[in-house]
């Protein structure tokens, strides 16, 4: 038996008092896939997850699995393995016990040895093996999310949904347990819901990325089309940064500072605009043909951000490989120029 699954979400909607949570929610995630829902604080992700977990009831709408309709069934009938914010683990309990504790259960009871040899090979997984016999207090903020994965694992779930499950966490143990949470998923196969407000997680641990907005999916993509070809300004100004800046739209094209370049779906058609560009699409070098100067530098390691002013009053920020940086100081006169790359206009 496959221990992924096919997950729908039709149609889904979701009311609090005046507050629309969900307003027609529709995503289908493939069996294996990893999806992010991503957007800000009130925008409907979490109730998405909860309604999936059956923690949340809906207003409307259908929660369908493997062509299986599931959305009035109870949450522990549903397999599905969830992490959530805080660790959550019984503090009574080593990192082992936590583990076994799903396996304890009425719905998925295992023979004592059979529940210590899944444990230890889910411990192996995410690398706590020598950690089985410690109890939470003995284990950092990151070992102990990972024994909650490990626990939410141990049932063999279709379905794997993790609720900001890094947010708690300090930046580098961030960064070090979203790439092993992508590792385990790879490894294991579940098809996983991520919910996160952070635009990092999400573009880099997931197949596809929803981005979301007051209960209502603004476009569902690879990380790489939503952030290279929004479909919304909401989208391009939300996901990365942005320069807002003039252009003129014609025949699915823009004039951005001098260069034609192409528009994205969901662009005005035509007439004057703002562009959104994003700081690496820029081109920036000390010319005595300038257009522009420097206002501040922002040292960022293998990058530079510069902040220019445009001889037309406008300010950008651009961002530029730290080695080639060495004569683009405070002050510099330069030249810049914009890539021939397909942009999102908005309306000005």
């Amino acid at each position: 038996m496959s221990n992924s699954a096919y997950v729908q979400l039709v149609n889904l909607s979701k009311q609090f008092g005046k507050v629309r949570a969900l307003a027609g929610l529709n995503v289908d995630i493939a069996e294996g896939e990893l999806v992010a829902l991503l957007g800000p604080s009130g925008c409907g992700k979490t109730t998405a997850l909860r309604a999936l977990a059956g923690l949340q009831d809906l207003d409307a709408g259908q929660i369908i699995v493997d062509g299986k309709d599931i959305t009035f069934m109870a949450p522990n009938k549903r397999n599905m393995g969830m992490v959530f914010q805080a660790y959550s683990l019984f503090p009574h309990m080593t990192a082992r016990e936590n583990v076994e504790y799903g396996l304890r259960m009425k719905a998925h009871r295992t023979a004592s040895a059979e529940r210590s040899k899944r444990s230890g090979e889910l411990l192996e997984l995410v690398g706590l093996s020598t950690h089985a016999n410690h109890y939470p207090h003995q284990m950092s903020g990151g070992q102990q999310q990972r024994v909650a994965l490990a626990r939410a694992l141990a049932i063999q779930p279709k379905v794997l949904l993790l609720d900001e499950p890094l947010s708690a966490l300090d930046a580098k143990v961030r960064t070090q347990l979203r790439e092993e949470i992508r590792r385990i998923q790879l490894e294991v196969g579940t098809t996983t819901v991520f919910v996160t407000h952070d635009q990092e997680e999400a573009l880099g641990v997931a197949d596809r990325v929803g981005v979301m907005k007051q209960g209502i999916l603004e476009q569902i993509a690879t990380p790489s089309e939503l952030y290279e070809r929004p479909q919304s300004a909401f989208v391009a100004e939300f996901v990365g940064l942005t320069n807002p800046i003039s252009a003129n739209v014609s025949a699915g094209n823009a004039e951005v500072l001098g260069v034609r370049v192409p528009v994205v779906k969901g662009s005005i058609e035509s007439g004057k605009g703002l562009a959104l560009i994003r700081p690496e699409w820029f081109h920036v070098e000390a010319s005595s043909s300038t257009n522009g100067k420097i206002f501040a530098v922002s040292f960022l390691g293998s990058t530079c951000r510069l902040t220019i002013d445009l001889t037309d009053g406008t300010r950008i920020r651009a961002q530029v490989p730290s080695s080639g940086a060495s004569n683009l100081g405070i002050g510099a006169s330069v030249n810049v120029t914009l890539k021939s790359l397909p942009v999102f206009v908005k309306g000005a």
